[in-house]
């Protein structure tokens, strides 16, 4: 039997890593929390509906609201769970992106000891309000490796969102996008389809024509 981690002995697939950054801050309370935990279930879902992608689209979860907090680890879908997030506290912004961004490094690193190809990750962070905490090193670190090639970063703001900071933080090309009203299901069924598209091409390949973007308006 070949050695490594299990997972990776049982399916050496190349991995499509995508972590959400999710505000779970009290003001997320009542209809958007709902509305955000019923996308992450339709995130899950669609990706099943792909065999491939199954096998290759990873994902983990790192909330913030009064602590931040791994929610899930980085698993294939199939072992994805999602659990019911809740909203309270503050927005640590800065301490989770910079969570965020290790608990990717660890991956990697994992991916590279195990002989595990893998696709350039995503981090797609979500939020309606401003950093409660000091943010400016994890924007450096979030352009830096955006100039490196290290990740795809997305910033969405819901309503009441500081949109000049998730600017200062997103990288230029990238600009942050305002979430149309409370449509989370639709944000993450057009991440599941662009997950599926990226997981079917060649790892390190050419650039693959998204889908377009039907849950994002210009101005709130």
């Amino acid at each position: 039997m070949p050695v490594g981690q299990p997972e990776f002995v049982f399916n050496p697939e190349p991995r499509c890593p995508v972590v959400l950054l999710l505000d779970t801050s009290g003001s997320m309370s009542g209809q958007p929390i709902k509305e955000l935990n019923d996308g992450i279930v339709t995130f899950k879902q669609s990706i099943q509906q792909d065999g491939l992608a199954s096998l290759r689209v990873e994902v983990a979860i790192v909330t913030f609201g009064e602590t931040v907090n791994v929610a899930q680890k980085f698993v294939t879908i199939d072992q994805f769970d999602p659990s019911c997030l809740k909203a309270y506290g503050a927005t640590p912004m800065g301490e989770a992106i910079n969570y965020g961004l290790d608990l990717l490094e660890e991956r990697k690193e994992d991916y590279r000891e195990n002989g595990i190809q893998y696709y350039r990750p995503w981090v797609w962070l979500i939020t309606d309000g401003a950093p409660t905490d000091y943010w400016q090193n994890a924007a450096q670190r979030v352009r830096d490796a955006e100039n490196n090639r290290k990740i795809s970063f997305f910033a969405v703001g819901v309503k009441g969102a500081d949109i000049a900071t998730l600017s200062q933080i997103a990288p230029p090309e990238r600009p942050p996008m305002w979430l149309d009203g409370l449509k989370f299901r639709d944000m993450f069924l057009w991440l599941s389809q662009s997950m599926k598209q990226v997981s079917h091409s060649k790892p390190g390949g050419t650039m693959i024509k998204l889908p377009s973007v039907g849950w994002s308006q210009v101005s709130v």
